[in-house]
């Protein structure tokens, strides 16, 4: 059990946020998945929600009904108990997953812009791009929609200039040294590198997100014959 170094903020009138850091790093990034496991299993009276993101957790509660004032003191001091008791590294449980992508082409338009943005071959970027160590930070912007990462330094590009009003769904981008998967057709100005055949959301699985935060992932190249053939079966099991 170790204790890391935190601080507490209030976040308006209904939110706490702990701070674990200031940058983005797989280690911050699982501290943040463990305190908020532990947060939810401690069952605080008044919490409504608690979410991990890169560097810190933001955590939801209720207005004191007699008071009508925030809990602010009561549960920052109940939250700073739990986190300098110790966090188990083995709290948080992490699944590995595949998710094949079709680089370049229709399916990666920006694919040839960040080869040579980056000074490598498409072939190197895909192959970094498939490098180990990929994990799920969090959940945001759209119900299923991840943000993964730490690439390699190379892909520290920042966004578009011009974001698309209109990115398919499945597409993989990256930014800022992340991933993500746009699971639904959203506006966005990360960088398309290619296209996953694989539902990210579904409201009829028990699960509906596909991914998780903690998740270890492996980017998988594919072909566009595999693409369709992938895409095929994952119309024909939806009920």
């Amino acid at each position: 059990m170790t204790a890391p170094p935190f601080t507490l903020r209030q976040q308006g009138d209904h939110c706490l946020s702990i701070d674990f850091g200031d940058s983005i790093s797989v280690e911050t990034g699982l501290i943040c998945l463990t305190a908020a496991e532990k947060i939810r299993h401690a069952g605080i009276s008044g919490v409504t929600d608690v979410v991990p993101s890169y560097t810190a957790v933001a955590v939801h509660y209720q207005i004191d009904g007699q008071t009508g004032l925030p809990s602010f003191h009561s549960l920052s001091d109940q939250l700073a108990h739990l986190i300098e008791s110790g966090l188990p590294r083995s709290a948080v449980s992490s699944r590995q997953i595949d998710i094949p992508v079709c680089y370049g082409g229709e399916h990666g338009p920006d694919l040839s812009d960040v080869a040579k943005t980056t000074g490598l071959t498409e072939q190197q970027v895909i192959e970094m791009h498939c490098a180990p160590g990929s994990m799920v930070f969090t959940l945001g912007f759209a119900p299923g929609h991840p943000y993964i990462g730490v690439h390699d330094p190379l892909f520290a590009l920042p966004r578009r200039d011009v974001p698309r009003t209109v990115v398919p769904a499945g597409s993989v981008a990256i930014a800022n040294r992340q991933s993500t998967i746009y699971p639904t057709r959203l506006p966005g100005g990360w960088h398309i590198l290619g296209a996953t055949p694989l539902k990210l959301f579904d409201v009829t699985r028990p699960q509906p997100t596909l991914l998780l935060p903690g998740d270890q992932i492996r980017f998988v190249p594919i072909s566009p014959e595999e693409f369709d053939r992938i895409a095929l079966q994952q119309n024909q099991a939806q009920p």
